[in-house]
């Protein structure tokens, strides 16, 4: 929106042409989301707070979680608001990859509020059924997907790369609306796994975000893609912004979901950033390394998994509690090192997936 204001400036002052560069657009949409959080984030915890907006602890889960209850939930909505006027402001709005990231963004994050919603009704850690929610969820996936699709300009953008190989892709035709559908669907899923500790998941939705902003600056450049030999996608480039704000947004949250929080994101914060990554990777060409990047959300859902099938097939349990970060709880690690050491695992899985830009 800016973008707009300073193109007509320009022409009565060259010194304006400076906001037509990414860099500095990305890092003043992580600026401007990290003050909008700031702004905004005590304001609306204490409104939590008044009207009792506050965290459903489940029964089963370690006994040091019970301090957690009445923490104020639903915090997801500031740092929802903080990604998207930092977006808007910066980005180019012509751009139909930013308009498809905001409104994925969006319709995942009313689906968790209206399942955050439901828990806060019947004051248990109960909200939308399982079914109901994965009905929308697949829903606007596969409405994404097949908007992705169809309003594709080049085969680049619906074939898959493989990462380590320079001239591996593969051309995925129609089954490019299922592989999309997968990754934003499930890793939309992954991260309200993950979310179950103080800061255990926004921290790593930041590392990611900011790594996918790396490869969509490339990808959106023609030297850079050319000699990385990645594809290149002219609209990508201007994703660095939207990642920017996340990141922005992401560590002006953070200040208040640090242990011990003071506010939890909810499944409205949760649903819609894992929805986000999840497109983010799709359109700069990078759904495997987003697996990589993103191992920490893998893990947790595989054991996730991995219990129900056990306990389905043998009546036994494989973990002491799933997700992932709850079987080190319950086996004696303190909520702190459980989260720092996830997050050290993260910032090794972006490094490995940074390699994979040379490496090949």
């Amino acid at each position: 929106m800016l973008l707009e204001l300073f193109e007509y400036l320009e022409s009565l002052h060259s010194g304006f042409n400076v906001f037509q560069y990414l860099t500095l657009r990305s890092i003043l949409a992580v600026l401007t989301a990290l003050i909008i959080c700031f702004v905004t984030g005590p304001v609306m915890i204490r409104k939590l707070s008044d009207y009792k907006v506050s965290q459903n602890v489940r029964d089963d889960g370690p006994q040091t979680h019970h301090a957690k209850a009445g923490t104020p939930t639903m915090g997801g909505v500031f740092l929802l608001l903080a990604i998207f006027l930092s977006a808007i402001l910066w980005s180019d709005m012509a751009n139909r990859y930013v308009w498809f990231v905001l409104a994925t963004t969006f319709l995942f994050g009313l689906v968790g509020a209206v399942d955050d919603i439901k828990k806060l009704l019947s004051g248990t850690s109960k909200g939308l059924t399982a079914k109901s929610k994965y009905f929308w969820q697949s829903l606007i996936g596969i409405g994404v997907a097949l908007l992705l699709f169809y309003t594709a300009e080049s085969s680049v953008e619906y074939s898959l790369y493989v990462p380590f190989f320079k001239n591996v892709i593969i051309p995925l035709g129609a089954w490019f609306v299922v592989l999309t559908y997968i990754v934003i669907v499930g890793t939309s899923n992954a991260v309200n796994l993950t979310d179950g500790l103080d800061g255990l998941a926004i921290m790593p939705v930041v590392l990611v975000a900011g790594t996918l902003g790396i490869f969509a600056y490339l990808s959106g450049n023609l030297n850079f893609s050319s000699y990385l030999a990645i594809p290149y996608l002219p609209l990508a480039g201007e994703l660095v912004v939207f990642c920017g704000a996340i990141v922005g947004a992401g560590l002006g949250f953070l200040w208040y979901n640090a242990y011990p929080a003071q506010v939890f994101m909810g499944d409205v914060g949760a649903l819609s950033l894992g929805a986000a990554l999840g497109l983010l990777a799709v359109l700069v060409r990078q759904e495997i390394v987003l697996m990589i990047m993103g191992g920490l959300f893998v893990v947790e859902t595989v054991s996730v998994m991995i219990q129900i099938v056990s306990f389905k097939l043998t009546g036994k349990r494989v973990f002491q509690m799933a997700p992932l970060h709850h079987h080190f709880e319950m086996g004696g690690s303190p909520e702190p090192r459980v989260i720092v050491r996830c997050w050290i695992i993260t910032v090794v899985l972006v490094l490995i997936s940074l390699a994979t830009l040379k490496i090949r």
